[in-house]
């Protein structure tokens, strides 16, 4: 951690969390608490709201200490993340969602592999806070649905294509350069798009030979999922806007890279999953068949949502 602490004071970091509604506000204070309390602790810290003057009055009232910001850019968490990159002091800038809370000792994770010169960019585990039980129908491998690590990432540390937004970090500079995040590609609002962190790290580690995108376990949050996103009807939403988001990510990207982990889940990671439901439903396990047919189902749906995609781009404008 040499590289980035001074003399045993605050890490060379800025911590940037992204809010859009008062709805999540107890949430957010929690999240600012889990940053604050982190040891060592960050060099600064920043609260960017998303187009919501009351929400930025309230946190100017409630945190007079805290640097709160409003989005400069376009509605959406693309545009406040890009504005709390702007504003970053330190060199390295770690994302951290509004609705997520850091466990101790996660900020000095996330940022130790940046002793490697060739790190660009660090992510870390993000475990779901269910909000009445673990839904029996969700395969593990499709965590992602809600914003969580899944089945088929690795278990220890070590190179990915790609961090989960909810629990990321990326080299300031570095990533200004190649121009942030793009709003093309992320959410906006509740509208379950994503992909915008796939896109960027693609195109960060694409600017430097040998440069790494890592994954760090030890690096955990807890991360709040709501009622909503634990409906078959939010899964079936997501998966397909899922399929659009990668798309875009192809056309910017190419395939070898947008659909690199796509296909090993695909070919790999899910055929297991549904082979052991499959066992454990001859075993007497009821809900084994509901996480098959919502696996298939889930593929299906954003395959259809990037075949959709992919067509109307094809198309003449």
């Amino acid at each position: 951690m040499n590289s980035l602490s001074a003399g045993g004071g605050p890490l060379d970091v800025t911590v940037v969390i992204c809010a859009y509604t008062e709805a999540r506000w107890d949430l957010t204070q929690a999240a600012l608490k889990s940053v604050m309390d982190q040891e060592p602790q960050p060099g600064q810290v920043l609260l960017v709201i998303d187009h919501n003057e009351a929400l930025a009055a309230r946190a100017r009232s409630e945190y007079p200490a805290l640097t709160v910001l409003e989005s400069e850019g376009e509605r959406g968490l693309s545009g406040a993340r890009n504005t709390g990159l702007r504003k970053a002091e330190c060199q390295i800038t770690v994302f951290l969602d509004d609705d997520a809370s850091a466990r101790p000792g996660w900020l000095a994770s996330l940022v130790e592999p940046y002793n490697d010169p060739s790190v660009l960019a660090t992510g870390g585990s993000i475990f779901p806070v269910w909000p009445a039980g673990r839904p029996g129908w969700l395969p593990p491998e499709f965590y992602w649905v809600v914003g969580c690590s899944y089945r088929g990432l690795p278990e220890t540390a070590g190179p990915v294509r790609n961090p989960i937004g909810a629990n990321m970090s990326m080299r300031t500079a570095d990533t200004i350069a190649v121009g942030g995040f793009y709003a093309s590609v992320g959410r906006v609002g509740t509208k379950p798009r994503g992909c915008e962190e796939t896109e960027l790290a693609i195109r960060l580690t694409a600017s430097r030979q040998g440069s790494l995108v890592m994954y760090v376990p030890a690096a955990a949050v807890d991360h709040n999922v709501s009622r909503e996103r634990v409906t078959f009807s939010y899964f079936l939403r997501r998966n397909w806007h899922e399929g659009r988001s990668k798309a875009t990510v192809v056309s910017l990207a190419g395939a070898d890279a947008g659909l690199q982990r796509e296909r090993r889940q695909v070919a790999a990671v899910l055929p297991r999953a549904i082979g052991r439901d499959l066992l454990r439903l001859i075993r007497g396990d009821g809900s084994a068949i509901a996480r098959v047919g919502a696996a298939v189902v889930g593929v299906a749906a954003a395959a259809g949502g990037y075949l959709t995609a992919s067509i109307r781009m094809a198309l003449p404008q």
